[in-house]
């Protein structure tokens, strides 16, 4: 059989960009048609053309993290497509800690060492632990593409930063380092303590507020921190403080939350093109959204951003109404909240108000949503030229 004429090809890619990137299967199945569509699919330049098309990476699955006192969650990567889950990798024996999963990657604390994941090719890359002077108590940490210049559309394979901050076992501060794949090492910590006005303040109202204020500890919860412009945040036990770790200045700084936002799930992400951070919660039935604007003599203000009702939108369980819905996690990029309640875990997309239900009831605390493109040229188990196909 003759090779289509190249317009041909070039109708069919048309046709092609089109597919959904957010159910891969669909480019899986076309790639098994014939092989003018293989080529088509696999050629380098169709892959480059369908992210731009398509920009942000789409939602394929999640991880997620748990309260301290809740354990470690299963070792299960959670497809929220079609497609098969991904296989969690092999722990050798190790507690595993999901932390993040971001620009197409996840981290893994392997307790002790940490390892960086990409589920669509497999690929793996192990960290030592972090460092000795860290005598953590309870931490997170956010891992991010370091190349310059890179869009994220498809970071897989160039060089990545881990961000580790963790409360001091014994003492009353907060320590941060960072871990970069270039030169294989941790940075030296740097602290946060009460010589920030802010964190001060946190500790003096915490412990002033009843009589087991007294035993209080600004821990950094386990919950997944956010990423905006050249700086990620954390949020700390108690009100929903924030902590800001600053990667160009390598500084760590508090500020103070959304006023009122005492909510147990919450969740803190980039909003308005990655230039904002903002918040998330459920109050009552009104799921709230916070942009923190600041202006240009760099002040800031918490502006209210999005309501959305969700009295009828998330189902609640009819054997226990007191058990209502709450936010666990945000998908920046494609604008998709996560809701816990009683009777499973669901995205809202907020462009549309889409409900989905993606698992079963269960402890969440902490969502981590893993977005990527997947085509079948990407492998991980699904490469189309590995398939058999028709001529």
């Amino acid at each position: 059989m003759p090779p289509p004429p190249p317009l041909v090809d070039d109708v069919i890619a048309e046709i092609l960009l089109r597919l959904p990137p957010d159910e891969p299967e669909h480019l899986i199945r076309a790639a098994l048609v014939c092989k003018p569509w293989l080529r088509v699919i696999c050629d380098p330049g169709f892959r480059r053309s369908y992210r731009d098309f398509h920009g942000a990476p789409p939602l394929l699955g999640f991880l997620h993290r748990l309260m301290v006192f809740q354990g470690d969650p299963p070792a299960r990567f959670a497809s929220t497509t079609s497609m098969p889950e991904f296989p969690h990798p092999d722990s050798g024996g190790c507690r595993t800690r999901p932390l993040d999963c971001r620009h197409g990657r996840v981290l893994i604390h392997m307790l002790p060492g940490f390892l960086v994941w990409d589920p669509v090719t497999g690929d793996k890359h192990h960290l030592p632990p972090e460092p000795e002077e860290i005598d953590w108590l309870i931490y997170s940490a956010v891992l991010l593409c370091a190349a310059d210049g890179c869009d994220h559309l498809d970071c897989r394979g160039g060089p990545f930063r881990v961000v580790f901050v963790a409360t001091h076992e014994n003492k009353d501060i907060i320590l941060a380092s960072v871990y970069s794949s270039e030169t294989g090492e941790w940075s030296l910590p740097v602290c946060l303590d009460n010589t920030c006005e802010i964190y001060a303040r946190h500790i003096r109202e915490a412990r002033a507020d009843g009589p087991m204020g007294r035993f209080y500890t600004p821990y950094v919860q386990p919950r997944r921190g956010a990423l905006v412009g050249d700086a990620v945040y954390f949020t700390v036990r108690r009100g929903n403080a924030i902590v800001k770790y600053d990667l160009g200045k390598d500084r760590l700084s508090m500020i103070d939350p959304p006023q009122h936002c005492l909510a147990h799930g919450i969740a803190i992400t980039a909003v308005e093109n990655y230039t904002s951070l903002g918040f998330t919660c459920i109050q009552g039935s009104t799921l709230h959204t916070w942009a923190r604007k600041v202006d240009t003599e760099e002040t800031a203000e918490w502006v209210q951003y999005r309501v959305i009702e969700l009295e009828k939108p998330i189902p609640v369980s009819v054997a226990n109404r007191s058990d209502k819905p709450f936010v666990v996690g945000f998908a920046e990029g494609v604008g998709v909240i996560f809701v816990s309640s009683g009777v499973g875990l669901f995205t809202i997309k907020l462009s549309s108000g889409l409900v989905k239900k993606v698992d079963e009831p269960g402890e969440y605390f902490s969502v981590l949503p893993y977005m990527s493109f997947y085509l079948p040229s990407n492998g991980g188990g699904h490469d189309a030229t590995d398939l058999p196909h028709n001529t």
